[in-house]
């Protein structure tokens, strides 16, 4: 519980841009899941871009600055729609993230309930619809979350297969966050004041 405050404490403030992702965090070789007895019960099988997995999926949400906003842990076969609303508890403005989260029906809810714009990227297979430039250019953002959450796991190292209880796998992820969070330079990027919401 005190490491969880703390790493609250860490966490960077809303400027009206929100970028979230998700990444997938394994907790065993796809060869060992049927044996496998540490997170049984907690995690479960899902699936990405890069094939499927055993584990849990670990969701973010930072600032253009590259500072965390919010993060939360959720089983691999959860929909990463689902995390949203509780990733955009605290924040205001727009929040941009990736194919994955297309939803009509979530974009609706965040903005009656909580103000919120969701600026997605369409699919390929979906039908064009006029898009700001400002939005568009925003979904270019989306690349400064690949160049945090390679470093938690290269680096902090929070995927790993040698976990001996659900504990040490939490302390493990929250203390990787910690550690990025007072890194003294993180991945930036510098927004024009137009493309920054009014809080």
């Amino acid at each position: 519980m005190p490491l969880s405050v703390y790493l609250h404490h860490c966490f960077g403030a809303c400027t009206g841009v929100s970028v979230m992702d998700t990444t997938k965090l394994a907790v065993c070789h796809n060869r060992r899941i049927a044996s496998h007895k540490v997170f049984k019960g907690f995690a479960k099988r899902g699936k990405t871009s890069t094939g499927c997995f055993y584990g849990f999926k670990l969701h973010l949400l930072i600032n253009e600055q590259g500072e965390l906003l919010n993060m939360t842990l959720t089983p691999g076969n959860t929909d990463d729609r689902k995390s949203v609303p509780k990733l955009l508890e605290d924040v205001f403005g727009k929040g941009v993230a990736d194919r994955g989260y297309v939803s009509q029906k979530l974009f609706e809810t965040l903005l009656k309930q909580m103000g919120i714009q969701l600026i997605v990227k369409p699919r390929k297979n979906m039908k064009n619809k006029l898009m700001p430039l400002m939005d568009k250019l925003l979904t270019r953002t989306l690349a400064i979350v690949e160049t945090i959450i390679d470093p938690l796991k290269n680096i902090s190292q929070i995927e790993h297969a040698r976990h001996r209880s659900p504990i040490n796998f939490l302390v493990n992820v929250g203390c990787g966050l910690i550690a990025y969070s007072h890194q003294p330079k993180k991945p930036a990027l510098s927004l024009d004041e137009y493309l920054l919401p009014e809080a």
